[in-house]
């Protein structure tokens, strides 16, 4: 596993990460998430050993990142946040190099370089030299460095970065499929990828760590989380919906969204007192048969799963 331990970093007076400690074990995909300047590519420099800590440690597969430094890297594909590349070499040159200066030559050197080059679409570009790519597939090249020895513990910072939406959903469902037998931490500001693919979820702030959840558990920090959003036509009704349905066992309060008086129809949000599957399944139908009964006609609805965006403004808007 990889297995951070009291970590801290500081430039003179400045902390950028301060005794950070989580784990990532075989299976997990970690999505590190943190606005700018949190201490989301200091934590990964030093994980990967390109920065020492000022105090703490980082183990790769049991290996001190600072004991043994060399037995890390080799462990380790690291994706950086700025693509290091040579923009006079050749795609296919540039790889090559990296794959000699992991010790492959030969057959296996000819098979790693191939595998990685069709995993990312870079068959077509392999005679082109880099400086007359596109960031997109500059940093197409720079994941396909970081795979070329198929290593055990993977780390992206925005691994996304620059590609379309179609090579998006490819990457995404690369680092899934690959997941199965690595320890995986990415950082990435795009919160929809971290609920699609990470099964877990660390927030930092100012250098510190704020949550170490999974992208759901984020999500029911949501006061919207749970909540019943209601389309309905009450002409019939002997009373106010609002007030009807807030007499219903299980509702905690009833907000009016919109409310056309003239022509009888309203949208409601219902806020329920637990938020139990179980739970809002049965004052669903309660809801339902109540407002039935009572001659409403029900058009929409639908039921609130938070929303990340708005936890992760939460958290980190201080």
């Amino acid at each position: 596993m990889i297995d951070v331990k009291n970590l801290s970093k500081s430039f003179g007076q400045k902390k950028a990460v301060e005794n950070i400690s989580f784990q990532v074990k075989k299976g997990d995909i970690l999505g590190f998430l943190g606005p700018n300047g949190a201490g989301k590519s200091t934590t990964m420099r030093i994980i990967t050993g390109y920065i020492p800590p000022t105090s703490g440690d980082a183990s790769i597969g049991g290996f001190s990142v600072i004991k043994d430094p060399l037995k890390v890297k080799k462990k380790i594909g690291y994706l950086s946040e700025t693509s290091p590349l040579y923009p006079e070499m050749t795609v296919e040159e540039f790889l090559s190099f990296c794959c000699e200066i992991r010790g492959y030559s030969g057959k296996e050197k000819d098979l790693k370089l191939t595998r990685a080059m069709e995993r990312c679409f870079l068959k077509d570009t392999g005679k082109q030299q880099i400086s007359t790519l596109s960031k997109g597939y500059r940093q197409r090249v720079s994941f396909a460095q970081s795979i070329l020895h198929d290593p055990e513990y993977l780390i992206m910072d925005e691994p996304t970065d620059g590609l379309d939406p179609n090579q998006k959903h490819e990457v995404r469902k690369m680092i899934k499929e690959m997941s199965n037998n690595k320890a995986i931490i990415l950082s990435t500001h795009i919160l929809d990828e971290a609920a699609a693919i990470c099964n877990r979820s660390i927030v930092i702030a100012h250098g510190q760590l704020i949550e170490n959840s999974t992208p759901k558990d984020l999500c029911r920090k949501d006061p919207d989380f749970g909540a019943i959003t209601m389309e309905i036509s009450y002409e019939n009704m002997e009373h106010s919906p609002v007030r009807r349905i807030s007499s219903l066992e299980g509702i905690k309060s009833v907000q009016v969204l919109q409310n056309d008086e003239e022509k009888k129809h309203a949208e409601l949000k219902i806020f329920l007192e637990k938020q139990e599957t179980s739970h809002i399944s049965s004052v669903m139908s309660l809801i339902e048969d109540d407002l039935s009964k009572a001659g409403c006609g029900i058009y929409n609805i639908s039921l609130d799963k938070g929303n990340l965006s708005k936890v992760f403004r939460m958290l980190t808007d201080n």
